[in-house]
């Protein structure tokens, strides 16, 4: 009885020394009236401090409340933390990361970097007016699409194109435009997920196709397709599996020989091809099918992403047939799924790389091309550069085979061979390396650029094949601070 009533003593006097702690608290009158947030309120708007001192406050009553807190904290600190909150409101959240996992197309880390060229073109005509709608020699109106079209059509060697925003509206728009109302004949097989849960079947039923699905998951011959062909029958579909493999017992037709069931129909085949390869990887060991392949088999429309393979900005592509191409652009969807200026500047130059033949211009596919004894030799440099900092921080680093991939969606399966840093620590877990690579410790009282890196065995692992030659000073930096 007596321990019953010292406990609920106890919990008493620890409860009144929380009210007192928050009755302390001051309001936010009170504190906008201190100099440091008052001359802050005058430079970005006091409504913004306004929130942010609320934030803070919010939080101290939390701690308090939580028994968290042994005192209540003083004004001044309190504003400094307010002060700290209104620089993490106005800090951008998009920032640049190291991507060390060796996934070239990371579509976390926002799939193919941007070529330099690519960047120029978009500082160029992004912070002064440009000809985007406006037909310089003709002094009228023009075609926004007029500056990626004829290059697109070059570099496929399709009749015409033109340019939506992602491969998703490409599909969608294809879709709407020539099969609403009527059936669209695909493989069960080929109904994948695109990510983030978009499904060809769904966008199918989204766009006013009827989806006709014909064969099995396993297998589908030409046969299927033309057993299923009716009067209600507008397309020929055939999607690329780009992000997985059916292996074992397999058939699936052709593309000469669906070529071949379109032309005797009269139904267009369309091939969504998703990665937007149009440089033959082969040499690399991939069996990626190519853009312009396809429209040399004569497929009448294709369409894929921009920021893949292809290692241009985030874009839906659709090339083929100009009867078709111009029934695309005068559908009303057309213009709510266009792209903007920058994007076309950035698709504009990367084109430009493709049409000069030169892939090692686009870091996507230089990466690709880069062998895993140029990466080993990056690799032994920044051990080497580590060496000082693993003895005194009790850590190993060491090089051994390993194997990045595409990514992206692309190239299921499929590896790179390359050369991996292993890094272990006797302070640290691989895990703990990995969250102080990542969260940003601070190197002199500033935060260095997050590091994106994998961890295997409990050893910390870093793929250079992903990291640009001008960022390994950072992250050299950035492996310091996190093992000392």
């Amino acid at each position: 009885m007596l321990k019953c009533h010292a406990m609920s003593s106890a919990a008493d006097a620890a409860r009144d020394q929380r009210m007192v702690l928050l009755r302390k608290i001051p309001p936010v009158d009170e504190l906008l009236g201190l100099p440091a947030l008052a001359e802050l309120a005058a430079r970005v708007g006091r409504d913004l401090v306004v929130d942010a001192a609320r934030t803070a406050l919010e939080r101290i009553r939390d701690d308090i409340s939580r028994g968290l807190a042994s005192g209540s904290p003083e004004p001044q600190a309190i504003a400094a933390q307010i002060v700290s909150n209104v620089a993490g409101l106005l800090k951008p959240s998009l920032r640049g990361v190291i991507n060390a996992t060796g996934v070239i197309l990371h579509t976390n880390l926002g799939r193919a970097p941007l070529a330099e060229a690519a960047i120029e073109h978009i500082r160029q005509t992004a912070g002064q007016y440009t000809n985007l709608e406006y037909d310089i020699a003709a002094g009228t109106r023009g075609r926004r699409d007029v500056h990626t079209g004829s290059l697109l059509a070059r570099v496929t060697g399709a009749e015409a194109a033109c340019v939506v925003n992602n491969n998703a509206a490409a599909v969608f728009l294809a879709l709407a435009s020539l099969a609403r109302g009527g059936e669209v004949i695909v493989s069960r097989g080929e109904l994948i997920e695109i990510g983030e849960s978009f499904r060809i079947p769904d966008i199918m039923a989204e766009s006013g196709a009827v989806l006709h699905e014909v064969g099995t998951t396993n297998r589908t011959c030409i046969g299927d397709y033309e057993h299923a062909i009716n009067e209600r029958t507008r397309l020929l579909l055939r999607v690329h599996r780009s992000n997985f493999a059916i292996l074992g017992f397999t058939a699936r037709p052709a593309l000469a020989e669906l070529v071949e069931l379109s032309q005797h129909t009269g139904i267009a085949l369309y091939e969504d091809l998703g990665s937007g390869c149009l440089a033959d990887l082969g040499p690399q060991g991939f069996a990626e099918p190519v853009v312009d392949a396809s429209i040399k088999a004569e497929v009448d429309l294709v369409s894929f992403s921009g920021d893949k393979l292809m290692g241009g900005p985030q874009a839906g592509i659709l090339a083929g047939r100009r009867e078709l191409i111009a029934r695309l652009r005068k559908h009303p969807l057309f213009r709510a799924l266009r792209v903007d200026k920058l994007v076309i500047a950035a698709l504009e130059a990367t084109l430009l790389a493709y049409l000069r033949c030169d892939f090692d211009f686009l870091p996507a596919l230089q990466m690709i091309r880069a062998s895993a004894a140029e990466i080993g030799g990056r690799a032994r440099k920044i051990a080497q550069e580590l060496k000082p900092v693993a003895a005194s921080a009790q850590a190993q680093v060491e090089i051994a085979d390993g194997q990045s991939v595409i990514g992206g969606g692309s190239t299921p399966a499929e590896y790179l061979p390359t050369r991996l840093l292993h890094i272990s620590s006797a302070k640290y877990s691989a895990t703990q390396l990995e969250a102080r690579l990542r969260t940003g410790t601070k190197i002199a009282g500033a935060e260095h650029t997050p590091v994106l890196a994998r961890v295997s065995e409990d050893r910390l692992v870093l793929d250079l094949r992903t990291v640009f030659a001008s960022q390994e000073t950072a992250l050299i930096r950035a492996l310091t601070a996190a093992l000392n």
